[in-house]
């Protein structure tokens, strides 16, 4: 007959395959990281072929194709080594349909870095492409995020996707700048996209900062503080944003620019990289406690004496949080850890269940706000940057919070307009 330590085992076992199932996620994460990494810097040297009409970054260009191709290539490595049975429910479906859109998207790749290089795209049609491949890259990582149960592993799951979605805008940070720089003249609406991308930047910084483990964040504040391309970077943003419209620029600027903000993504990506090697340490380092934990309980039942005690009353005050029935069959020893064992596993249980829903919350609002303004995107015609003022001059103004305000916004959208384009 089943007994409670039977499903205390189970329990065990349980986190023990979930924890299992987060170190592959952990490998795909760091894999997703450098493909996206590769694919930003390839983006911003398209941006500077196309915006210089073909005569400047071509060898480079070149080059990075070649790196992107390799680090694709280890990405569909990870994923074969999937074990499709174990994605079960919504969560394996979302997660195969974020794959897949990303599979389809490196299989359009050649095609798209054809009519770069024959400059058959204008920089901003090219940039948007990218963005929409790396966007599904991310939207694995943030799946990641989103299925993750056990709270500290959580949370350093989200402050590393805030982390590559801030180097993501940096990104396109990049290639705006290379962009401008590199055709000489900007104008206004260019210039108000370069400052969103900056404010968004930051705001993702913000949650990261909130969340990211002592080493990957003293790193990034070391970072912040002393690297001298930080300077150049501040200066050229202050050109590039306050030139008068359509005022020539220095087309020199461009490389310059992209260097610098080249040093800056590499020095977060080597951060990236120390938050998914601590995201594979914590892994292990639960693991290795719940196979433990699993082992000594299968201990103590081989070890102890057959002699029959009861375990404590099941109503005892003193004895609020356990589950086992009284009466069962283990030595008085055995029976009281057994009872120690329920109370320690209950606790546990309940902090991790607290600490899963707050983290929880903060990624389910960022998603709110993300479909909010989707919403705008599609029923009023507006770009992202429109739609986010829109929703937090709104916040402002009615002194809620923006998640509020994007929850109504949610709720009312049967009430919106037919979409601009079906108009």
């Amino acid at each position: 007959m089943s007994t409670a330590l039977h499903y205390l085992i189970a329990a065990r076992q349980c986190e023990i395959d979930e924890l299992h199932r987060l170190q592959r996620t952990s490998t795909l994460v760091r894999q997703l990281g450098e493909l996206i990494h590769a694919l930003q810097k390839e983006r911003g040297l398209s941006n500077i072929l196309l915006a210089s009409h073909g005569q400047r970054a071509r060898q480079a260009l070149h080059t990075q194709v070649q790196a992107s191709t390799h680090s694709a290539r280890a990405l569909r490595g990870v994923l074969d080594s999937l074990d499709l049975q174990a994605l079960r429910g919504s969560h394996g479906a979302r997660l195969c349909n974020h794959i897949a859109f990303v599979l389809q998207g490196l299989d359009a790749l050649p095609a798209l870095r054809a009519r770069i290089a024959a400059l058959d795209l204008s920089p901003d049609a090219a940039t948007q492409a990218y963005i929409r491949l790396i966007a599904g890259l991310l939207a694995v990582v943030f799946e990641a995020a989103d299925s993750a149960t056990h709270p500290d592993i959580s949370r350093l799951l989200i402050a590393m996707l805030h982390f590559m979605q801030g180097k993501e805008l940096a990104g396109q940070e990049r290639a705006t700048g290379a962009t401008v720089f590199s055709s000489g003249t900007s104008n206004a609406a260019r210039q108000q996209h370069w400052l969103h991308l900056i404010d968004s930047q930051e705001r993702c910084l913000q949650v990261f900062a909130e969340c990211a483990p002592a080493t990957p964040l003293a790193l990034w504040q070391a970072a912040c503080m002393h690297s001298p391309h930080l300077t150049t970077i501040e200066r050229l943003r202050r050109i590039g944003c306050t030139s008068p419209a359509d005022a020539p620029l220095d087309m020199e600027l461009g490389e310059i620019w992209f260097d610098a903000c080249t040093l800056r993504m590499d020095t977060m990506y080597e951060i990236e990289t120390t938050l998914a090697d601590e995201l594979l340490q914590r892994c292990h380092t639960q693991l290795q406690a719940a196979q433990a934990a699993l082992a000594h309980p299968q201990s103590m039942l081989h070890s102890a004496s057959d002699a029959a005690g009861a375990l404590p009353d099941f109503f005892s005050t003193s004895n609020t949080n356990l589950v086992l029935r009284p009466g069962t069959d283990y030595a008085p020893q055995l029976g009281q850890s057994v009872m120690a064992l329920v109370q320690e596993q209950s606790l546990r249980l309940q902090a991790m269940h607290h600490e899963l829903e707050t983290v929880r919350t903060a990624l389910t609002e960022r998603k709110t706000v993300e479909r909010a303004k989707g919403l705008l995107m599609t029923h009023r015609g507006m770009s992202e940057a429109e739609a986010h003022k829109l929703l937090r001059q709104t916040a402002m103004n009615q002194n809620r919070r923006l998640i509020d305000v994007a929850e109504a916004m949610l709720a009312m959208a049967d009430l919106l307009p037919l979409p601009v384009h079906a108009s």
